[in-house]
């Protein structure tokens, strides 16, 4: 994906198939609004108009974000086990004793995977409330850890996901985890756009930084 115009297209093709704009957030590695905009921009649901001028109310530049395109990393097994690789590195000095790593679905399962076996974990996964999301408001709803893999059962764990975009699928996460009575020791990423250093008390580890600098008109 080169400009916005890819993204516009990739989110309507998106939309056509039934994905909730959550669901195409996670997708595209985007926040929800930007999310959202993409969606109304390409077409793929009516947009909000302003009655005096019938005209989108959508801005034309849209939201302020960051679009991370990994798929170099994610098509490639071999360079797929080379960074879960070192995204494990990162966590391996928390805790002698954790024996679970949860992914984050969807894009995190995959790397999760790969970094608990890194570790020498067991396996973990948790979709959070966003795959539900079309709009309103997100905290009615509610992620699940997926029975098919390790249970929390009050273990210390390490929490991985490709991307943290606002913190709030990360914050979840964590709050998910202690509800069960987990202990998060410590979070890993591929790309934090923030720059966090920690989410609820909870060391945040990524790759890479990606930072938007700019200056006021």
């Amino acid at each position: 994906m080169k400009n916005v115009d890819d993204l516009i297209e990739s989110a309507a093709e998106l939309a056509d198939r039934g994905l909730s704009k959550g669901e195409i957030a996670d997708e595209l590695n985007v926040s929800r609004e930007t999310a959202s905009w993409l969606v109304e921009r390409s077409g793929a649901t009516p947009q909000p108009t302003d009655q005096a001028t019938q005209r989108p109310e959508a801005s034309a530049s849209g939201p302020q974000d960051i679009h991370v395109d990994w798929s170099a990393i994610g098509r490639d097994s071999k360079r797929m086990s080379d960074v879960a690789s070192a995204m494990a590195d990162l966590l391996a000095k928390h805790g002698e004793d954790v024996d679970l790593t949860i992914g984050i679905e969807k894009a995190g399962g995959p790397i999760a995977t790969l970094v608990a076996r890194e570790l020498e974990t067991d396996l973990g996964t948790y979709t959070p409330a966003k795959h539900q999301w079309e709009e309103g408001d997100i905290e009615d709803l509610g992620g699940t850890f997926s029975r098919n893999f390790a249970g929390i059962r009050d273990r210390e764990c390490y929490v991985v996901d490709d991307t943290i975009t606002s913190g709030t699928t990360m914050r979840e996460s964590i709050e998910a985890i202690r509800a069960e009575g987990g202990k998060p020791l410590a979070c890993v990423v591929l790309a934090d756009k923030q720059g966090l250093e920690e989410i609820e008390g909870v060391p945040v580890y990524s790759l890479l930084q990606v930072i938007s600098v700019g200056k006021d008109d």
